[in-house]
């Protein structure tokens, strides 16, 4: 069968620069990253030295201030290269995602000396960091979450469990979300913990149906003391912190799920060209050419609805309810655009030597994470007709 490999994205990008950056990444993703993703996800591989690669080379900070050691970039040419990253592979696109996550609370509303002192190391440093807002029995409802920080003296001391930590366990920093004061999203602040703390484990990884090579797991807080130093914007500013992170950080799940689209995407249409049945190529045949023509528009149609999110934000705009729309749009796309991909391969599709299986189980937690599709309907529907009447 003839070998047909990735094909190049056409990008508008807005300078020279950011042409030059989006070449370099596609290069480092087919020369690090790609070649290994299949043999390394089977194993359960995680790829700390490809995040300090991207560290060191300037990606793990793209759309934060050169001041701090980011990239100052701005969100529509870091997403896109998120998008590379993640059609290489999606452990490594939705680990920079979550770790640019994770950064954005001190990014954001850290004071000068925070910033100054933690920024640098956090952005291009070859630290990684994760995100810790879930808990066991608080998902979407994140206002009602448990885990607690008391002040004690110049410390706080954190007691609780987080869960669904992406990098939980192998991560240098995690920024945390913890109740300081009463009930509701009004008593939450947040906080940036070192990952040697005392008192922090994190459990065992689950066992996951796709992305064995990123842990995910949960961070136990046993008497976590943190100096009142590393609490990130005033008590009780937590919740507005962490729904403007994961505004951004939707941008990001989005561009990944386009990513990984677009890798099934490439993967299909290599194989209807070189696979013949009834004496011609199956590419041919007009069912499966409607196919990848379905799957191909909703790839554009994804690209475009979180590029435009993503240039509000840049322009200083609100952008929460286009960045749902990006995520539910893009996530729910690379569900069925993989889930086309395993039926164009036919039983192939459904083995482990062709990657299009992988990119299918992977899809799912991107319906999942950061806001469930069903919370992003939640934001959309808020924002058009305002909240829900009580009675």
């Amino acid at each position: 069968m003839p070998e047909y490999g990735p094909q190049p994205v056409d990008r508008r990008l807005p300078t020279q620069e950011a042409r030059d950056l989006l070449a370099l990444v596609r290069e480092m993703a087919g020369r690090e990253i790609r070649p290994h993703a299949s043999d390394d996800e089977a194993e359960g591989r995680f790829p700390r030295k490809t995040f300090t690669l991207l560290s060191e080379s300037g990606l793990l900070g793209l759309p934060y201030a050169e001041e701090f050691g980011g990239g100052g970039q701005p969100y529509e040419v870091y997403l896109q290269v998120l998008e590379e990253l993640a059609a290489a592979r999606l452990t490594v696109g939705l680990g920079a995602s979550v770790h640019t996550l994770a950064c954005h609370a001190l990014a954001g509303f850290g004071t000068k000396q925070q910033r100054a002192d933690h920024l640098p190391a956090m952005l291009g440093g070859g630290t990684l960091g994760a995100y810790c807002l879930s808990e066991p029995t608080t998902g979407s409802d994140a206002g009602s979450l448990r885990t607690r920080a008391t002040r004690d003296g110049d410390d706080w001391v954190l007691e609780g469990t987080k869960a669904w930590i992406t990098h939980g366990g192998v991560a240098d920093f995690y920024t945390v979300l913890a109740r300081t004061g009463g009930d509701g999203p009004r008593g939450i602040t947040a906080f940036l913990v070192p990952g040697d703390a005392e008192g922090l484990q994190a459990a065992p990884p689950e066992r996951k149906m796709g992305m064995n090579g990123s842990p995910t797991a949960q961070m136990h807080f046993d008497g976590v003391r943190v100096p009142d130093a590393r609490r990130i914007g005033d008590e009780g500013q937590g919740m507005t912190v962490a729904l403007s992170a994961l505004e951004s950080g939707r941008l990001g799940i989005a561009a990944c799920a386009v990513g990984l689209a677009q890798a099934a995407l490439d993967e299909a249409h290599a194989y209807v060209l070189g696979r013949e049945q009834f004496g011609r190529p199956i590419a041919d045949f007009q069912g499966l050419r409607f196919m990848i023509a379905d799957m191909a528009t909703q790839i554009e149609a994804g690209r475009a609805l979180y590029l435009s999110a993503a240039r509000r934000r840049d322009d200083g705009v609100p952008f929460g309810r286009e960045a749902a729309m990006a995520k539910l749009f893009c996530t729910d796309a690379a569900m069925r655009v993989t889930t086309d991909a395993v039926q164009l391969l036919g039983g192939y599709g459904y083995t482990t030597d062709f990657p299009v299986e992988r990119y299918m189980r992977e899809a799912k937690v991107l319906q999942i994470v950061e806001g469930t599709n069903q919370i992003q309907r939640m934001v959309i529907a808020r924002n058009l007709t305002g909240p829900e009447s009580k009675r």
